[in-house]
């Protein structure tokens, strides 16, 4: 929004017009929505979604010490449902796939009824949904209001590898190979080949973990969404989630969100097949070669995720 000089006005949700740290939504929607929670009958699984948003308030409480204004270019991560009030806040490696299907099923995307329909690829064509970011900023005012915001989280490190092994270990991801490989080998590999600088496709976790933790990383560009910390993408200091999903409790925090707004019941959460899917003890195999120092700076550059979402310091760590 820019004034009559010409300077960018940041948004105060004060005034009405945009959205300020600590203030974007004025309460839970749980609390005060078209969707009364009233019809639902206390749950062990309510008490649960409670205690999350608790003590991500306590954290946030706790850690934030700078006030900060939201940008609508901070809003990019979250997709709006218009037809059910809902706001997802996609991460990437955590079920994030399923939810964009399920999101376009509830959109009414089209010709597709069933998410599992619905090609992988296709979920991620970015004009297939709409994000809060394409909005005008008091039409962002009023979805963060009195939607249902939610997200999911995974256990850091878990996601952290799962990123990796698709990212760099997969022959079909040429594109991060060349884009991110052949840098992360040219600056932390030493005596790299001519092929693995030309080709990227062979990058070792332990030079991944350089590359995440060398200053001209982030001074040069954000951080890819595949590996940046879930509270630089998705704000749950500024944005009030009302649902903190797990990855560890996929389907039935999911199939709560869905009862939540009212969806429809033949709209099912994709259940997951996977066996290729990264688990704790494989993260713990590719911690085996990273030494203590760097174990402890890497936990450090996460550590706000580890806290905010209530994960304890993985046991196979030598950080203590």
């Amino acid at each position: 929004m820019k004034t009559m000089t010409g300077k960018v006005m940041s948004p105060n949700l004060e005034g009405g017009g945009g959205f300020q740290l600590g203030q974007e939504s004025g309460g839970s929607w749980l609390l005060g929505s078209q969707y009364s929670s009233c019809q639902f009958e206390q749950s062990s699984l309510q008490a649960v979604h409670q205690q999350r948003r608790e003590l991500l308030s306590n954290i946030c409480n706790r850690y934030t010490r700078k006030r900060r204004l939201l940008r609508p270019d901070d809003l990019r991560h979250l997709v709006v449902d218009d037809t059910h009030g809902l706001l997802y806040c996609y991460v990437p490696k955590v079920a994030c796939t399923n939810w964009k299907r399920v999101m376009m099923v509830l959109t009414g995307q089209g010709k597709y009824q069933d998410p599992l329909e619905i090609p992988a690829n296709e979920a991620h064509v970015s004009s297939n949904l709409r994000t809060l970011s394409e909005y005008s900023i008091p039409e962002i005012n009023h979805r963060l209001r009195s939607y249902l915001k939610f997200i999911f989280v995974r256990e850091p490190f878990e996601r952290l590898v799962s990123a990796y092994r698709n990212k760099f270990t997969r022959s079909y991801n040429t594109a991060f190979h060349k884009r991110y490989g052949t840098k992360i080998i040219r600056r932390h590999r030493q005596e790299p080949s001519d092929k693995a600088l030309e080709r990227g496709d062979d990058v070792r976790f332990e030079e991944f973990v350089y590359y995440l933790l060398d200053p001209r990383t982030q001074r040069e560009e954000p951080f890819n969404e595949h590996w940046e910390r879930v509270h630089s993408l998705c704000h749950p200091c500024i944005v009030h989630y009302d649902v903190v999903g797990k990855y560890e409790t996929l389907a039935e925090d999911a199939n709560y969100i869905l009862q939540l707004v009212g969806a429809d019941t033949s709209i099912k959460f994709p259940s997951s097949s996977k066996t290729t899917r990264t688990t704790d003890d494989m993260t713990a195999q590719f911690f085996q070669d990273i030494s203590p120092f760097y174990q402890r700076r890497l936990f450090n550059l996460y550590k706000m995720d580890y806290l905010l979402f209530n994960y304890s310091i993985p046991s196979y760590l030598r950080i203590r």
